[in-house]
């Protein structure tokens, strides 16, 4: 099995490469810049990956060269805080460019080494939920979240008849630098649920919204 990461040089990126090299799968990490715990692991890594770059399509065809793919997981994203008292359209931009177009881009540059049988992951939040929002406030972290789940939708839909599968996935309120090590739960916890969810992905459950632990949370 291949898989392919964004986000792979720590967090939850590198967790992903970690476990899957433990299954036996040949990990391609893609990350802007790669870490000394990512370059020990011994997997194949890919820097200069932006995911908000014009160039990003090229660069992940050429990091690829044409292998197919099994796992791909979009991981890679930002947060940034925005409030009514604090406000920053750039900021909110951003998130944008990077959570919600980055792994669209991404997977739209890979489609032709997504084979029968392939699996999408796109690593969102329930941030990005509507009927779960009851404390308002980080504009564009929620905002570039929901557009990554109709993105998710859509693709679920797309990509069936190529026998692709789509999983959205909230992984937990998870500590790692993103979240200043704040948390509930660790990134290997969070992983290996969200593993869990992306092993039973099918056509026939594609395009659903599920947290770590399994449950299938609202839009």
């Amino acid at each position: 099995m291949r898989a392919v990461i964004t986000g792979a040089n720590r967090g939850m990126g590198l967790e992903f490469c970690i476990q899957l090299k433990e299954r036996g799968a040949e990990v391609i990490g893609l990350c802007r810049q790669s870490s000394p715990a990512l370059d020990s692991l011994g997997v194949e890594v890919h820097t200069g990956i932006e995911l908000s770059s014009d160039t990003l399509p090229r660069r992940l065809k050429e990091a690829l060269g044409g292998r197919s793919i099994d796992y791909l997981v979009n991981n890679a994203g930002i947060l940034r805080r925005e409030s009514l008292d604090e406000m920053s359209f750039t900021r909110i931009e951003e998130q944008f460019r990077v959570n919600a177009l980055g792994p669209l881009k991404v997977t739209h540059a890979l489609l032709d080494l997504l084979e029968p049988g392939a699996k999408v992951a796109l690593i969102t939040s329930r941030m990005g939920s509507i009927g779960d929002n009851t404390s308002g406030s980080r504009y564009g972290y929620r905002m570039s979240k929901a557009a990554l789940n109709i993105a998710g939708v859509s693709l679920a839909h797309d990509l069936k008849p190529n026998g692709v599968a789509v999983a959205i996935l909230h992984p937990g309120y998870v500590r790692t630098d993103m979240t200043a090590q704040n948390g509930l739960i660790d990134a290997p916890e969070a992983v290996s649920g969200m593993l869990a969810r992306i092993d039973s992905l099918s056509l026939a459950n594609s395009g659903t919204f599920w947290h770590s632990n399994g449950e299938e949370l609202p839009w």
